[in-house]
């Protein structure tokens, strides 16, 4: 199936939102063409009635002066004693003036009618009109207008009817004064053709040039934004390369303008931050190989403090009292000294990339179970209850069960330290895609940002506190390296006097993991436990066979703790 063409404007809007130099270019076009529309438009209207008053005042000129030919041949008529009997001779000179008169003048047609208003008079001159002239054109309003006034001419504005369609025109009215015969009114019909075709052919004219100046300001703004935009964009590039670890990636400069000055800096400041990058590269290497070469050397004099330390403690007994808790604290902080030291070793691993993974399919429910009977005996101290959850199947994965362990071992640590005497509960639970697996307490709980800390080395809610598990404030950062190693993170939640719940999610062998199929706020409503004694594992464990095994409804209802907690 063809793919569907991607419409013009979705097209149109990409660029324009992408690109700075196409917002550029529209914007000063939009601007220019919306300042030439509005000048030209002025310029067009203006022009047109310069234009039309114009020819209307030349109109109006050659009337008035019509008339007064007019008059004084009449006038010239009556001194040559003209009578009643020769009202034909007076027609004639009426004609014959007329067309004198018009045949001089850009007035195209005429008519003279008799005025309706006056009084009766003896002789009677037929009206007069040229073939081509429509009386239909005069209205009454400009008719009674110009029969009212003796000398004042009066114009109307109308549209001419010609064999290549309507032209604009203009007739002027004005009064003559026929002796014997009484008042006359002509019109004069002038065509404005000619000037509506100079005006056209002017905003033709406009147009056009405005096209061009239009075209040519984009052209112009495209050149600057080009000039504008290019040294940008290539920092925009060299930037990205730089963020991609291409630290010798230069923007080339030439000339000494503002964009040079721009292109030296971003280059000098490339140059600085290489420089720092490499010099924070050495030393954490050098912090690295310090960490690990002070860790094996101090495993030989550890060894050795160990041996003696474990013969003065199985002796302890013949000792006095103080000298025995002294041999004990000592026992004590040698054991919490090799697993500082062994922490140390792992981190820098982590460090410097040097950590592997050992997988092999692993049933997560077995494993937690070992965990949660090893640490049976602390939590049976504390008078803490542990529980195993596991509501689903596919409980098998591919991981590194020494590391998957280490983390267990942290995480029960820990709840057992901070849970109050409450019970702990161990969820586990997977998907077709992860599989995951949450230590819940119900103790003191975390604040919001101490929750945001909990990860960091070296790093407490409460130093002060006493804790029974000997931790050396790394665990939880390892057990985050950890997780990460296989693909997959460990997080947090936890609430002041509710009690903290981690989980771990971690990849199913192929997938990619999405989410975790355990929600990391807890729900406390009536869960599914599985004792934890289980029956012997056989050699093949199925999801089916979990799912078979006896479940019991447990009341997770406990009283809060409200103290501080440390991590």
């Amino acid at each position: 199936m063809a793919a569907r063409r991607r419409p013009l404007w979705a097209w149109a809007t990409g660029v324009f939102r992408r690109s700075m130099q196409a917002r550029v270019v529209a914007a000063s076009m939009v601007l220019s063409t919306l300042a030439l529309v509005g000048v030209l438009g002025y310029m067009s209207a203006s022009v047109g009635q310069n234009l039309f008053e114009t020819r209307r005042d030349d109109a109006l000129v050659e009337a008035v002066q019509a008339r007064n030919q007019m008059q004084q041949i009449f006038n010239d008529a009556v001194t040559q004693n003209l009578t009643s009997g020769e009202v034909d001779a007076l027609q004639d000179t009426a004609l014959n003036a007329i067309d004198g008169i018009i045949s001089s003048r850009s007035t195209t047609e005429y008519a003279m009618l008799r005025s309706d208003a006056q009084d009766e008079t003896v002789l009677s001159m037929n009206d007069v009109q040229s073939q081509a002239f429509d009386a239909a054109l005069l209205t009454q309003g400009m008719r009674t207008a110009v029969a009212d006034a003796s000398d004042a001419p009066f114009y109307q504005s109308v549209r001419i009817e010609s064999a290549n369609g309507t032209e604009p025109g203009l007739v002027v009215g004005t009064t003559v004064d026929v002796p014997l015969t009484g008042q006359y009114e002509l019109y004069l019909l002038t065509s404005l053709q000619s000037t509506q075709e100079t005006l056209d052919f002017m905003q033709l004219t406009m147009v056009i040039g405005g096209l061009v100046l239009i075209a040519l300001i984009g052209l112009i703004s495209w050149m600057v934004a080009r000039l504008i935009v290019g040294p940008v964009q290539t920092a925009a590039e060299s930037s990205a390369r730089i963020a991609a670890g291409e630290l010798d990636v230069r923007i080339p400069v030439r000339g000494d303008d503002e964009m040079a000055k721009l292109g030296r800096s971003f280059n000098d400041m490339a140059d600085s931050i290489s420089r720092q990058i490499n010099e924070l590269a050495t030393l954490s290497t050098v912090q690295q190989r310090f960490v690990s070469d002070v860790s094996h050397e101090l495993r030989t004099p550890l060894t050795t403090i160990r041996l003696a330390g474990d013969v003065l403690h199985d002796r302890r007994a013949s000792f006095d009292p103080v000298s025995s808790r002294t041999v004990e604290l000592l026992h004590t902080q040698i054991e919490r000294f090799e697993q500082l030291l062994a922490d140390l070793l792992e981190l820098s691993r982590f460090d410097a990339g040097a950590a592997q993974l050992e997988v092999e399919p692993t049933n997560l429910v077995r494993l937690a179970e070992r965990e949660i009977e090893a640490v049976e005996p602390l939590a049976a101290e504390h008078g803490i209850e542990l529980r195993l959850i596991a509501p689903g199947g596919h409980f098998e994965a591919e991981v590194d069960p020494r590391r998957i362990r280490r983390i267990l071992q942290n995480l029960l640590g820990n709840a057992i330290d901070h849970g109050e005497g409450k019970p702990v509960e161990v969820i586990v639970d997977s998907s077709t895609d992860a599989a995951a697996i949450a230590v819940r307490d119900h103790g003191v709980g975390m604040s919001a940002e101490e929750a945001s800390r909990v990860f960091d080395r070296f790093w407490r809610a409460d130093p002060s506190r006493q804790r029974r598990t000997g931790g050396t404030g790394l665990g939880l950062s390892i057990s985050r390296d950890d997780a990460a190693l296989h693909g997959g993170w460990i997080d947090v939640w936890s609430a002041p006097g509710e009690g903290t719940q981690f989980r771990l999610t971690l990849p199913r062998a192929g997938a990619r993991v999405v989410a975790s199929p355990i929600d990391l706020a807890p729900d406390d409503t009536q869960p599914l436990v599985l004792p934890v004694a289980m029956p012997p594992e056989p050699a093949t464990t199925t999801a089916e066979q979990l799912h078979s095994s006896p479940i019991a409804l447990v009341d997770p209802t406990v009283e809060l703790g409200t103290e501080e907690v440390e991590r």
